[in-house]
């Protein structure tokens, strides 16, 4: 009897993939635990909430850091994320000679209808192991905010974070490390 398993990637590897064209341009995926997952396809109210999000923590923000839209992070040699927005430092060369990594992340954000639980379950573990310190999820399903803060690992060897606020959509929240800055979630649910 033989066991197979299937192929691990490092980060190398997804980069090596994408170059000789594996993928084709629209193709959703990311690698998470050296696995190729394929990201859900956005519903209409996703996309809303994604967009409006963007536009208010641009406005909010300005240069004092970037804001990033599905693009890759670096969390390990075998998982690059795409979250749906990441607000990372400034650095000189805008990551032109490398995508961020977690020492480089001031928050993640995840907008989540379709991928709730997948949200919540895996990529929340795999931030808080990178040690990320503010991970949101803008909870479709339920309508409102879940704010993350302080990652810890459990004494099973588990990831999470200790700290979970929710905001309704009718509230503001502060953004981590700009805590002069709110933003009004009544602005960014769709529908409100």
């Amino acid at each position: 009897m033989s066991i197979s398993t299937a192929k691990r990637f490092t980060t190398s590897e997804y980069h090596r993939l994408t170059e000789l064209g594996f993928f084709a341009e629209d193709d959703r995926v990311e690698l998470i635990k050296g696995k190729i997952i394929e990201m859900a396809a956005k519903g209409t109210p996703h996309s809303v909430c994604e967009t409006l999000l963007f536009r208010e923590l641009i406005k909010l923000i300005d240069e004092n850091a970037l804001i990033r839209s599905q693009q890759p992070i670096i969390i390990s040699d075998n998982s690059e994320p795409e979250p749906d927005l990441a607000i990372v430092r400034n650095v000189d060369d805008d990551y032109l000679s490398a995508h961020p990594s977690p020492s480089d992340v001031l928050l993640l954000i995840e907008v989540s209808d379709s991928s709730l639980e997948y949200d919540q379950e895996t990529k929340l573990s795999i931030y808080a192991e990178a040690r990320i310190p503010d991970y949101w999820i803008f909870n479709l399903v339920d309508n409102f905010l879940e704010c993350y803060s302080e990652p810890y690992q459990s004494s099973q060897g588990q990831f999470g974070y200790r700290r979970k606020i929710i905001f309704l959509p009718n509230e503001s929240v502060n953004l981590p490390r700009f805590n002069d800055l709110a933003l009004d979630l009544s602005k960014v649910f769709p529908g409100v």
